[in-house]
Protein backbone atom coordinates (compact mmCIF):
# COMPACT_ATOMS: atom_id res chain seq x y z
CA UNK A 1 0.00 0.00 0.00
CA UNK A 2 1.11 3.56 -0.53
CA UNK A 3 0.20 4.77 2.94
CA UNK A 4 1.41 2.89 5.99
CA UNK A 5 -0.63 2.88 9.17
CA UNK A 6 1.79 3.30 11.99
CA UNK A 7 1.29 3.67 15.70
CA UNK A 8 3.66 6.02 17.51
CA UNK A 9 5.11 4.16 20.47
CA UNK A 10 6.38 5.72 23.64
CA UNK A 11 8.39 2.64 24.62
CA UNK A 12 11.95 1.81 23.71
CA UNK A 13 12.51 0.48 20.19
CA UNK A 14 12.17 -3.20 19.44
CA UNK A 15 12.86 -5.13 16.25
CA UNK A 16 10.58 -4.19 13.39
CA UNK A 17 8.07 -6.91 12.51
CA UNK A 18 8.33 -7.51 8.81
CA UNK A 19 6.22 -9.89 6.78
CA UNK A 20 8.10 -12.87 5.41
CA UNK A 21 9.65 -12.29 2.01
CA UNK A 22 9.24 -8.52 2.14
CA UNK A 23 12.35 -6.63 1.04
CA UNK A 24 13.89 -4.38 3.69
CA UNK A 25 14.71 -0.86 2.51
CA UNK A 26 17.05 0.93 4.89
CA UNK A 27 19.51 3.78 4.86
CA UNK A 28 23.07 2.54 4.40
CA UNK A 29 25.53 2.45 7.30
CA UNK A 30 28.15 4.55 5.52
CA UNK A 31 29.42 6.83 8.34
CA UNK A 32 32.64 5.58 9.95
CA UNK A 33 34.88 7.15 12.59
CA UNK A 34 36.64 9.60 10.23
CA UNK A 35 33.34 10.69 8.67
CA UNK A 36 31.82 10.96 12.16
CA UNK A 37 34.63 13.25 13.34
CA UNK A 38 34.25 15.25 10.10
CA UNK A 39 30.50 15.61 10.60
CA UNK A 40 30.94 16.98 14.14
CA UNK A 41 34.00 19.16 13.51
CA UNK A 42 32.89 20.16 10.01
CA UNK A 43 29.51 21.39 11.23
CA UNK A 44 30.91 23.13 14.31
CA UNK A 45 33.59 25.04 12.37
CA UNK A 46 31.42 27.36 10.29
CA UNK A 47 31.45 31.13 10.19
CA UNK A 48 31.31 31.47 14.01
CA UNK A 49 35.02 31.35 14.82
CA UNK A 50 35.68 33.92 12.09
CA UNK A 51 32.97 36.31 13.37
CA UNK A 52 32.06 35.65 17.04
CA UNK A 53 35.34 36.48 18.88
CA UNK A 54 34.74 40.24 18.74
CA UNK A 55 31.26 39.81 20.26
CA UNK A 56 32.48 37.56 23.08
CA UNK A 57 35.20 40.14 23.83
CA UNK A 58 32.63 42.97 23.56
CA UNK A 59 30.39 41.41 26.22
CA UNK A 60 33.16 40.18 28.54
CA UNK A 61 35.34 43.31 28.32
CA UNK A 62 38.79 41.70 28.61
CA UNK A 63 40.92 39.22 26.61
CA UNK A 64 41.47 36.77 29.48
CA UNK A 65 37.78 36.55 30.43
CA UNK A 66 36.82 36.04 26.76
CA UNK A 67 39.30 33.12 26.54
CA UNK A 68 37.71 31.67 29.70
CA UNK A 69 34.29 31.88 28.01
CA UNK A 70 35.62 30.03 24.95
CA UNK A 71 37.09 27.34 27.21
CA UNK A 72 33.81 27.01 29.15
CA UNK A 73 31.83 26.76 25.89
CA UNK A 74 34.12 23.94 24.74
CA UNK A 75 33.71 22.09 28.06
CA UNK A 76 29.92 22.53 27.95
CA UNK A 77 29.78 21.22 24.36
CA UNK A 78 31.98 18.27 25.39
CA UNK A 79 29.83 17.46 28.43
CA UNK A 80 26.67 17.72 26.33
CA UNK A 81 28.09 15.48 23.59
CA UNK A 82 29.28 12.85 26.11
CA UNK A 83 25.79 12.81 27.66
CA UNK A 84 24.25 12.40 24.21
CA UNK A 85 26.73 9.59 23.47
CA UNK A 86 25.25 7.55 26.33
CA UNK A 87 21.74 8.26 25.04
CA UNK A 88 22.87 7.12 21.59
CA UNK A 89 24.06 3.78 22.97
CA UNK A 90 20.75 3.22 24.82
CA UNK A 91 18.40 4.35 22.03
CA UNK A 92 20.18 3.33 18.81
CA UNK A 93 17.97 5.29 16.47
CA UNK A 94 18.57 8.36 14.35
CA UNK A 95 16.81 11.62 15.14
CA UNK A 96 18.80 13.13 18.02
CA UNK A 97 16.71 15.05 20.57
CA UNK A 98 13.49 14.13 18.77
CA UNK A 99 13.84 10.38 19.16
CA UNK A 100 15.14 10.66 22.75
CA UNK A 101 12.24 12.91 23.81
CA UNK A 102 9.80 10.56 22.04
CA UNK A 103 11.07 7.38 23.71
CA UNK A 104 11.43 8.94 27.19
CA UNK A 105 8.66 11.55 27.51
CA UNK A 106 6.17 10.47 24.87
CA UNK A 107 4.52 11.63 21.68
CA UNK A 108 3.29 15.15 22.51
CA UNK A 109 6.60 16.86 23.54
CA UNK A 110 8.39 14.98 20.72
CA UNK A 111 5.90 16.35 18.20
CA UNK A 112 6.43 19.91 19.49
CA UNK A 113 10.18 19.48 19.04
CA UNK A 114 9.79 18.02 15.53
CA UNK A 115 7.31 20.72 14.52
CA UNK A 116 9.60 23.51 15.75
CA UNK A 117 12.80 21.97 14.40
CA UNK A 118 11.55 20.89 10.96
CA UNK A 119 9.49 24.01 10.19
CA UNK A 120 11.71 26.69 11.73
CA UNK A 121 14.97 25.94 13.54
CA UNK A 122 16.82 23.69 11.08
CA UNK A 123 15.79 25.50 7.86
CA UNK A 124 16.51 28.90 9.47
CA UNK A 125 19.93 27.75 10.66
CA UNK A 126 20.74 26.33 7.22
CA UNK A 127 19.55 29.51 5.50
CA UNK A 128 21.68 31.67 7.83
CA UNK A 129 24.84 29.62 7.21
CA UNK A 130 24.26 29.63 3.43
CA UNK A 131 23.78 33.40 3.48
CA UNK A 132 27.10 33.71 5.35
CA UNK A 133 28.71 31.58 2.66
CA UNK A 134 27.17 33.75 -0.06
CA UNK A 135 28.41 36.99 1.56
CA UNK A 136 32.03 35.78 1.51
CA UNK A 137 31.74 34.05 -1.89
CA UNK A 138 30.53 37.16 -3.76
CA UNK A 139 32.55 39.76 -1.79
CA UNK A 140 35.64 39.56 -4.11
CA UNK A 141 33.44 40.55 -7.06
CA UNK A 142 32.33 43.78 -5.34
CA UNK A 143 35.52 45.30 -3.88
CA UNK A 144 35.07 48.43 -1.83
CA UNK A 145 31.28 48.20 -1.55
CA UNK A 146 28.61 45.95 -0.07
CA UNK A 147 27.32 43.12 -2.25
CA UNK A 148 23.79 43.47 -3.74
CA UNK A 149 21.26 41.49 -1.67
CA UNK A 150 19.77 39.92 -4.80
CA UNK A 151 23.16 38.43 -5.73
CA UNK A 152 23.78 37.23 -2.16
CA UNK A 153 20.36 35.56 -1.93
CA UNK A 154 20.69 33.93 -5.36
CA UNK A 155 24.13 32.55 -4.40
CA UNK A 156 22.75 31.23 -1.09
CA UNK A 157 19.84 29.59 -2.92
CA UNK A 158 22.27 28.01 -5.40
CA UNK A 159 24.29 26.68 -2.44
CA UNK A 160 21.18 25.02 -0.98
CA UNK A 161 20.24 23.48 -4.35
CA UNK A 162 23.76 22.07 -4.82
CA UNK A 163 23.68 20.60 -1.30
CA UNK A 164 20.27 19.08 -2.03
CA UNK A 165 21.54 17.33 -5.17
CA UNK A 166 24.67 16.04 -3.41
CA UNK A 167 22.81 14.69 -0.37
CA UNK A 168 19.99 13.14 -2.42
CA UNK A 169 22.39 11.34 -4.76
CA UNK A 170 24.65 9.49 -2.36
CA UNK A 171 25.43 9.38 1.37
CA UNK A 172 29.05 8.47 0.63
CA UNK A 173 29.40 11.47 -1.70
CA UNK A 174 28.00 13.80 1.00
CA UNK A 175 30.35 12.39 3.67
CA UNK A 176 33.33 12.58 1.28
CA UNK A 177 32.62 16.27 0.67
CA UNK A 178 32.35 16.75 4.44
CA UNK A 179 35.76 15.11 4.92
CA UNK A 180 37.39 17.26 2.21
CA UNK A 181 35.94 20.55 3.45
CA UNK A 182 36.73 19.70 7.08
CA UNK A 183 40.37 19.10 6.13
CA UNK A 184 40.40 22.44 4.22
CA UNK A 185 38.96 24.46 7.11
CA UNK A 186 41.29 22.79 9.65
CA UNK A 187 44.19 23.79 7.39
CA UNK A 188 42.90 27.39 7.30
CA UNK A 189 42.65 27.49 11.11
CA UNK A 190 46.16 26.04 11.39
CA UNK A 191 47.46 28.90 9.19
CA UNK A 192 45.93 31.40 11.66
CA UNK A 193 47.31 29.45 14.64
CA UNK A 194 50.85 29.27 13.21
CA UNK A 195 50.70 32.97 12.28
CA UNK A 196 49.72 33.79 15.87
CA UNK A 197 52.53 31.67 17.34
CA UNK A 198 55.05 33.48 15.10
CA UNK A 199 53.72 36.86 16.30
CA UNK A 200 53.97 35.74 19.95
CA UNK A 201 57.52 34.52 19.36
CA UNK A 202 58.35 38.02 18.02
CA UNK A 203 57.09 39.50 21.30
CA UNK A 204 53.65 40.82 20.32
CA UNK A 205 52.06 40.13 23.70
CA UNK A 206 50.64 43.56 24.54
CA UNK A 207 47.04 42.28 24.50
CA UNK A 208 47.85 39.83 27.30
CA UNK A 209 49.23 42.42 29.73
CA UNK A 210 46.66 43.19 32.48
CA UNK A 211 44.47 40.69 30.61
CA UNK A 212 41.59 40.76 33.14
CA UNK A 213 41.26 44.55 33.18
CA UNK A 214 37.69 45.83 32.44
CA UNK A 215 36.15 42.38 32.88
CA UNK A 216 32.33 42.41 33.06
CA UNK A 217 30.82 40.21 35.77
CA UNK A 218 27.11 40.77 35.03
CA UNK A 219 25.04 37.57 34.88
CA UNK A 220 23.18 38.80 31.81
CA UNK A 221 26.29 39.78 29.82
CA UNK A 222 28.00 36.47 30.67
CA UNK A 223 24.91 34.65 29.37
CA UNK A 224 24.93 36.63 26.11
CA UNK A 225 28.68 35.99 25.72
CA UNK A 226 27.98 32.27 26.18
CA UNK A 227 25.34 32.46 23.43
CA UNK A 228 27.89 34.00 21.05
CA UNK A 229 30.52 31.40 21.89
CA UNK A 230 28.12 28.46 21.82
CA UNK A 231 26.92 29.50 18.36
CA UNK A 232 30.46 28.64 17.17
CA UNK A 233 30.22 25.23 18.89
CA UNK A 234 26.77 24.44 17.52
CA UNK A 235 26.83 21.02 15.85
CA UNK A 236 28.31 19.05 18.76
CA UNK A 237 25.18 16.84 18.77
CA UNK A 238 24.91 16.26 15.00
CA UNK A 239 26.20 12.67 15.00
CA UNK A 240 23.18 11.61 17.13
CA UNK A 241 20.91 12.56 14.23
CA UNK A 242 22.41 9.83 12.02
CA UNK A 243 22.94 7.00 14.56
CA UNK A 244 21.36 4.37 12.25
CA UNK A 245 23.85 5.27 9.51
CA UNK A 246 26.91 4.80 11.77
CA UNK A 247 29.17 1.80 11.50
CA UNK A 248 29.24 0.27 15.02
CA UNK A 249 27.45 3.23 16.67
CA UNK A 250 28.21 2.02 20.21
CA UNK A 251 31.94 2.52 19.47
CA UNK A 252 31.96 5.22 16.78
CA UNK A 253 29.69 7.70 18.58
CA UNK A 254 31.70 8.16 21.82
CA UNK A 255 35.07 8.01 20.02
CA UNK A 256 34.10 10.61 17.41
CA UNK A 257 32.90 12.96 20.16
CA UNK A 258 36.09 12.50 22.20
CA UNK A 259 38.25 13.31 19.16
CA UNK A 260 36.29 16.10 17.44
CA UNK A 261 35.24 18.42 20.27
CA UNK A 262 38.60 18.71 22.13
CA UNK A 263 40.24 19.25 18.72
CA UNK A 264 37.84 22.08 17.85
CA UNK A 265 38.09 23.62 21.34
CA UNK A 266 41.91 23.73 21.24
CA UNK A 267 41.85 25.23 17.74
CA UNK A 268 39.31 27.87 18.79
CA UNK A 269 41.43 28.91 21.79
CA UNK A 270 44.63 29.10 19.71
CA UNK A 271 42.84 31.07 16.96
CA UNK A 272 41.58 33.57 19.56
CA UNK A 273 45.11 33.93 20.95
CA UNK A 274 46.32 34.54 17.38
CA UNK A 275 43.70 37.26 16.85
CA UNK A 276 44.76 38.96 20.07
CA UNK A 277 48.44 38.69 19.14
CA UNK A 278 47.81 40.44 15.80
CA UNK A 279 45.37 43.07 17.12
CA UNK A 280 44.82 45.07 20.27
CA UNK A 281 41.42 44.51 21.96
CA UNK A 282 40.17 47.87 20.61
CA UNK A 283 41.21 46.93 17.05
CA UNK A 284 39.50 43.56 17.41
CA UNK A 285 36.29 45.20 18.64
CA UNK A 286 36.22 47.64 15.72
CA UNK A 287 36.71 44.89 13.15
CA UNK A 288 33.66 43.90 11.11
CA UNK A 289 35.17 40.49 10.28
CA UNK A 290 37.97 39.47 12.63
CA UNK A 291 39.56 36.86 10.38
CA UNK A 292 39.69 39.21 7.39
CA UNK A 293 41.32 41.95 9.51
CA UNK A 294 43.83 39.37 10.80
CA UNK A 295 44.59 38.36 7.20
CA UNK A 296 45.18 41.98 6.17
CA UNK A 297 47.61 42.50 9.07
CA UNK A 298 49.52 39.21 8.90
CA UNK A 299 49.25 37.78 5.37
CA UNK A 300 49.37 41.03 3.38
CA UNK A 301 48.81 40.28 -0.32
CA UNK A 302 47.74 36.72 0.57
CA UNK A 303 44.83 37.96 2.69
CA UNK A 304 42.36 36.70 0.06
CA UNK A 305 43.11 33.19 1.34
CA UNK A 306 41.18 33.99 4.52
CA UNK A 307 38.04 35.06 2.62
CA UNK A 308 38.29 31.87 0.55
CA UNK A 309 38.76 29.81 3.73
CA UNK A 310 35.67 31.33 5.37
CA UNK A 311 33.61 30.60 2.23
CA UNK A 312 34.84 26.97 2.19
CA UNK A 313 34.25 26.68 5.92
CA UNK A 314 30.66 27.90 5.77
CA UNK A 315 29.89 25.67 2.75
CA UNK A 316 31.21 22.62 4.61
CA UNK A 317 29.26 23.59 7.73
CA UNK A 318 26.04 24.03 5.73
CA UNK A 319 26.57 20.56 4.21
CA UNK A 320 26.82 19.03 7.69
CA UNK A 321 23.74 20.97 8.87
CA UNK A 322 21.77 19.84 5.81
CA UNK A 323 22.94 16.21 6.15
CA UNK A 324 21.76 15.92 9.76
CA UNK A 325 18.77 18.29 9.55
CA UNK A 326 17.03 16.23 6.87
CA UNK A 327 17.22 13.18 9.16
CA UNK A 328 15.06 14.86 11.84
CA UNK A 329 12.30 15.37 9.28
CA UNK A 330 12.72 11.77 8.03
CA UNK A 331 12.60 10.17 11.50
CA UNK A 332 9.64 12.32 12.64
CA UNK A 333 7.70 11.22 9.55
CA UNK A 334 8.60 7.58 10.19
CA UNK A 335 7.08 7.91 13.67
CA UNK A 336 3.85 9.41 12.30
CA UNK A 337 4.51 13.04 13.27
CA UNK A 338 4.99 14.30 9.69
CA UNK A 339 3.42 13.39 6.32
CA UNK A 340 4.14 9.78 5.36
CA UNK A 341 5.98 10.67 2.15
CA UNK A 342 8.78 12.30 4.18
CA UNK A 343 9.63 8.95 5.82
CA UNK A 344 10.51 7.27 2.52
CA UNK A 345 13.88 6.71 0.84
CA UNK A 346 14.97 6.62 -2.78
CA UNK A 347 14.84 3.03 -4.04
CA UNK A 348 18.29 3.18 -5.71
CA UNK A 349 20.25 5.91 -3.90
CA UNK A 350 18.98 4.84 -0.43
CA UNK A 351 18.85 8.46 0.78
CA UNK A 352 15.89 10.16 2.54
CA UNK A 353 15.35 12.38 -0.52
CA UNK A 354 11.76 13.57 0.25
CA UNK A 355 12.84 14.82 3.72
CA UNK A 356 15.91 16.51 2.21
CA UNK A 357 13.80 18.16 -0.50
CA UNK A 358 11.34 19.44 2.13
CA UNK A 359 14.16 20.88 4.27
CA UNK A 360 15.62 22.49 1.15
CA UNK A 361 12.26 24.04 0.20
CA UNK A 362 11.75 25.51 3.70
CA UNK A 363 15.27 26.98 3.67
CA UNK A 364 14.71 28.53 0.24
CA UNK A 365 11.47 30.16 1.46
CA UNK A 366 13.36 31.71 4.39
CA UNK A 367 16.13 33.01 2.11
CA UNK A 368 13.61 34.55 -0.32
CA UNK A 369 11.44 36.15 2.38
CA UNK A 370 14.39 37.33 4.47
CA UNK A 371 12.14 37.69 7.53
CA UNK A 372 13.82 35.05 9.67
CA UNK A 373 16.69 37.05 11.19
CA UNK A 374 14.93 37.90 14.45
CA UNK A 375 13.96 34.25 14.94
CA UNK A 376 17.49 32.99 14.19
CA UNK A 377 18.78 35.36 16.90
CA UNK A 378 16.83 33.28 19.41
CA UNK A 379 18.08 29.97 18.03
CA UNK A 380 20.17 29.36 21.18
CA UNK A 381 17.15 29.96 23.42
CA UNK A 382 15.09 27.32 21.59
CA UNK A 383 18.00 24.90 21.23
CA UNK A 384 18.95 24.93 24.92
CA UNK A 385 15.30 24.57 25.93
CA UNK A 386 15.20 21.20 24.14
CA UNK A 387 18.78 20.29 25.12
CA UNK A 388 17.73 20.69 28.75
CA UNK A 389 14.68 18.47 28.24
CA UNK A 390 16.82 15.79 26.57
CA UNK A 391 19.47 15.84 29.31
CA UNK A 392 16.77 15.58 31.99
CA UNK A 393 15.59 12.46 30.12
CA UNK A 394 19.08 10.97 30.41
CA UNK A 395 19.10 11.66 34.16
CA UNK A 396 15.73 9.90 34.43
CA UNK A 397 17.14 6.83 32.62
CA UNK A 398 20.27 6.81 34.80
CA UNK A 399 18.21 6.90 38.00
CA UNK A 400 15.06 4.93 37.12
CA UNK A 401 16.19 2.64 34.26
CA UNK A 402 19.61 1.44 35.34
CA UNK A 403 18.91 -2.03 33.97
CA UNK A 404 18.85 -0.81 30.35
CA UNK A 405 21.89 -2.13 28.41
CA UNK A 406 24.41 0.53 27.42
CA UNK A 407 27.97 0.17 26.12
CA UNK A 408 29.03 3.60 27.39
CA UNK A 409 28.23 5.42 30.64
CA UNK A 410 28.92 9.04 31.47
CA UNK A 411 29.40 10.07 35.15
CA UNK A 412 26.10 11.50 36.44
CA UNK A 413 27.73 14.80 37.45
CA UNK A 414 28.31 15.64 33.76
CA UNK A 415 24.63 15.67 32.65
CA UNK A 416 23.77 17.50 35.91
CA UNK A 417 26.22 20.28 34.95
CA UNK A 418 24.79 20.44 31.41
CA UNK A 419 21.22 20.62 32.76
CA UNK A 420 22.16 23.47 35.13
CA UNK A 421 23.82 25.31 32.23
CA UNK A 422 20.75 24.78 30.03
CA UNK A 423 18.43 26.19 32.72
CA UNK A 424 20.75 29.19 33.12
CA UNK A 425 20.98 29.83 29.35
CA UNK A 426 17.18 29.65 28.97
CA UNK A 427 16.31 31.81 31.98
CA UNK A 428 19.19 34.36 31.98
CA UNK A 429 18.04 36.40 28.95
CA UNK A 430 14.40 36.30 30.14
CA UNK A 431 15.27 37.57 33.63
CA UNK A 432 18.02 40.03 32.67
CA UNK A 433 16.63 41.48 29.42
CA UNK A 434 13.08 40.26 28.74
CA UNK A 435 12.12 40.73 25.09
CA UNK A 436 8.82 40.24 23.31
CA UNK A 437 10.48 38.05 20.65
CA UNK A 438 11.05 35.30 23.24
CA UNK A 439 7.28 35.24 23.85
CA UNK A 440 6.74 34.86 20.09
CA UNK A 441 9.14 31.91 20.03
CA UNK A 442 7.32 30.18 22.91
CA UNK A 443 3.94 30.83 21.26
CA UNK A 444 5.25 29.31 18.01
CA UNK A 445 6.38 26.15 19.85
CA UNK A 446 2.97 25.69 21.50
CA UNK A 447 1.08 26.49 18.30
CA UNK A 448 1.93 22.89 17.44
CA UNK A 449 -0.91 21.89 19.80
CA UNK A 450 -3.39 22.99 17.12
CA UNK A 451 -1.99 20.36 14.75
CA UNK A 452 -1.09 17.61 17.22
CA UNK A 453 -4.50 16.58 18.51
CA UNK A 454 -6.49 16.41 15.25
CA UNK A 455 -3.69 15.13 12.99
CA UNK A 456 -1.51 12.93 15.24
CA UNK A 457 -3.63 11.97 18.25
CA UNK A 458 -6.99 11.45 16.48
CA UNK A 459 -5.47 10.76 13.03
CA UNK A 460 -7.87 12.97 11.04
CA UNK A 461 -6.17 12.68 7.63
CA UNK A 462 -7.87 14.06 4.50
CA UNK A 463 -8.57 11.29 1.98
CA UNK A 464 -6.87 13.10 -0.90
CA UNK A 465 -3.51 12.73 0.91
CA UNK A 466 -3.40 9.03 -0.05
CA UNK A 467 -3.61 9.90 -3.76
CA UNK A 468 -1.04 12.71 -3.37
CA UNK A 469 1.33 10.32 -1.59
CA UNK A 470 0.93 7.74 -4.38
CA UNK A 471 1.80 10.24 -7.11
CA UNK A 472 4.74 11.64 -5.13
CA UNK A 473 6.07 8.10 -4.57
CA UNK A 474 5.99 7.40 -8.30
CA UNK A 475 7.47 10.78 -9.23
CA UNK A 476 10.29 10.71 -6.64
CA UNK A 477 10.91 6.93 -6.94
CA UNK A 478 10.75 6.40 -3.17
CA UNK A 479 9.45 3.62 -0.93
CA UNK A 480 8.79 3.07 2.80
CA UNK A 481 11.79 2.15 4.95
CA UNK A 482 12.21 -0.08 7.96
CA UNK A 483 13.87 0.82 11.24
CA UNK A 484 17.32 -0.64 11.66
CA UNK A 485 16.97 -2.87 14.72
CA UNK A 486 20.33 -2.65 16.47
Amino acid sequence: STMRKRKTTDSFPSSANLSEGKEKLRLKQEVGLISGVSLIAGTMIGSGIFMSPEWVLHHMGSPASSLLIWTACGLLAMFGALSYAELGTIIKESGGEYIYILRIFGSFPAFLFAYTSVILVRPAGLAAVCLSFAEYAVAPFYPGCSSPQVVVKCTAAACILILTIINCLNVRLATSIMNIFTAAKLLALLVIVVGGLVLLAKGQTQSFQNAFQNTSASIGTIGVAFYQGLWSFDGWNNLNYVTEELKKPEVTLPRAVMIAIPLVTCLYLLVNVSYLAAMTPSELLSSGAVAVTWGDKVLGSWAWLISLSVALSTFGSSNGTFFSGGRVCYIAAREGHMPDILSMAHVRCLTPSPALLFTSAMSLIMIISGNFTSIVNFFSFMAWLFYGMTISGLLYLKIKKRELPRSYKVPIIIPVIVLMAAVYLVLAPIIDQPQIEILYVVLFIFSGVILYFPVVRFKCHPHFLQRVTLHLQLFLEVAPTTRDAN
